[in-house]
């Protein structure tokens, strides 16, 4: 490895509301935050199209120019913004050390942890198309663009029954395509599910295809999974809620997570198990999943990590 070293008070790991709102906020407190963006700048939401539920934005504003703007905010506040990757840490001695694209090694007096979550997708060519122009993976995010319509969601856990609920009080109809014959939500989820009228339940059925008219989606293809029997539904909208993968790998065997890979935060803070390591956003959220929530959790991050070095008499000049 290069002995390429680099000493900072604050490095942030990720993009994002999270990261950027810990930046804006890093920056103000002299932190002269170093943030690298990972592999997607800016997070899930340069991946969306319009953001209506934002505050702020009264017209709404597509996520790919909101994200934009965050950056440019931290920028002008100092924040020092780059392109690159986390290949590796080591969290067993103090400063931190993070190693960006295998070759740069960065010592940290706190560590950001921002890197966010990653919808589970089905795979299907149709659904990256049409992702955006019909196809999205969060009810709350875009449920309001479908009121009045036909939608159809696939998933059969708690937050799809959830999902579904939430999208029948804005939407003529809700098919929700469960793969088996039962679901694997709460019983109070399929109770709210099995009493809400304008929700139709497929079990045992796949999704074979989305089509569309090249612009948005008109209908998705399903398969009955014991007799084989296609069939077409007529939606405008398709909601996949199988899950979020929280991209939190790099740091198993580090900080403390859940089943699932979310990092574990101390309670009413962002502080993990990991002296100086604080996450915020979508990395250590599996409830809220909203770019406000992880907005607010990024400021929450950075007054910690200011505090923290506050309290360390021992702050080395980056």
């Amino acid at each position: 490895m290069s002995q390429d070293l680099e000493h900072v008070k604050c490095l942030i790991i990720g993009s994002g509301p999270a990261g950027y709102t810990a930046a804006v906020y890093a920056s103000r407190a002299d932190l002269k935050p170093v943030l690298y963006t990972g592999m997607l700048a800016g997070g899930q939401l340069t991946q969306t199209t319009e953001v209506e539920n934002y505050p702020g934005y009264p017209e709404g504003i597509m996520g790919p120019e909101m994200m934009e703007n965050f950056r440019k905010q931290a920028e002008r506040l100092g924040a020092d913004i780059r392109y690159g990757y986390v290949s590796s840490v080591d969290f067993s001695t103090m400063p931190h050390k993070v190693v960006i694209d295998e070759v740069k090694t960065i010592l940290a007096d706190t560590v950001i942890i921002s890197t966010g979550a990653s919808a589970k997708w089905l795979g299907l060519d149709s659904e990256q198309k049409y992702s955006g122009f019909g196809v999205s993976a969060c009810a709350v995010c875009d449920g309001f663009f479908f009121r009045g319509q036909d939608v159809a969601i696939v998933g059969a856990g708690d937050t799809a029954a959830e999902e579904a609920t939430y999208l029948a009080k804005m939407c003529r109809k809700v098919t929700m395509i469960v793969r088996r014959d039962e679901f694997r939500a709460s019983k109070a989820m399929m109770h709210r599910v099995l009493h809400t009228p304008n929700i139709e339940i497929l079990y045992n059925t796949e999704t074979k295809e989305i089509v569309g008219d090249g612009q948005s989606v008109t209908g998705v293809i399903v398969v009955n999974n014991i007799t084989n029997q296609e069939t077409t539904l007529d939606v405008t909208g398709f909601f996949v809620a199988i899950g979020h993968k929280p991209n939190t790998d790099i740091f198993k065997g580090w900080i403390h997570m859940d089943e699932t890979g979310y990092i574990l935060t101390k309670p009413d803070s962002t502080q993990t198990n990991i002296e100086g390591v604080f996450c915020c956003g979508d990395a250590q959220d599996h409830i809220y999943r909203q770019a406000v929530t992880a907005a607010g959790s990024g400021c929450m991050a950075a007054i910690e990590a200011e505090r923290y070095l506050a309290a360390k008499e021992h702050i080395v000049t980056a």
